[in-house]
């Protein structure tokens, strides 16, 4: 009896852990729908999901972004005065701060759970970005790692999950920016 009790503490224990380890590096199921409702209105330029005006920039309108990714400080919406690309683009600001480290580790991160994260596509299949981590160096101010989405719609042709952490006057700062990047070789 008491082999049979501790066989099933053991199995217990082991099938519990193994389940909090995965689960450690899925994206949440909240950062996974947030991240799909980004993804799907960019057909509508995002706005569906544009919010109050922020301050206006030269040659651009921010907008307050109503979806927001766990984690995220701030997410917006940047409309561009281009008579070249009209497209919008949305960007979350992950981290803001002057620690190195924690900065890699948001980095990583954010390009671990964008990879990891499962798009529920308009015909309920599934889409997932595809794409290389650049890993960052100490003695480079900025990485950027650039995450392509693999549907067949061509208005995602050139769509990226660009993530960059970036060393400014105010320390480092990662984003996770979501858009249309012009191809090269369409000129």
């Amino acid at each position: 009896m008491k082999k049979l009790i501790l066989t099933f503490a053991c199995t217990f224990i082991f099938f519990f852990t193994q389940a909090q380890f995965y689960k450690s590096l899925l994206p949440s199921p909240e950062f996974n729908d947030s991240l799909t409702k980004v993804v799907i209105d960019f057909r509508n330029n995002f706005k569906k999901i544009q919010g109050k005006e922020l301050t206006q920039q030269v040659g651009m309108e921010v907008y307050q972004s109503k979806i927001s990714l766990p984690g995220a400080a701030h997410c917006a919406i940047y409309r561009y005065h281009s008579k070249i690309d009209t497209t919008a683009s949305w960007q979350a600001i992950m981290y803001n701060g002057n620690d190195y480290e924690e900065a890699v580790k948001v980095y990583k991160n954010t390009c671990r759970l964008v990879n990891k994260s499962r798009i529920k596509w308009i015909d309920r299949s599934t889409a997932s970005f595809t794409g290389n981590m650049e890993k960052p160096d100490a003695n480079v101010p900025f990485a950027n790692t650039m995450l392509q989405l693999n549907v067949s719609d061509p208005r995602y042709k050139n769509f990226y999950a660009e993530i960059e952490m970036a060393s400014g006057g105010n320390g480092w700062e990662v984003h996770l920016n979501l858009h249309a990047k012009k191809d090269d070789t369409e000129e």
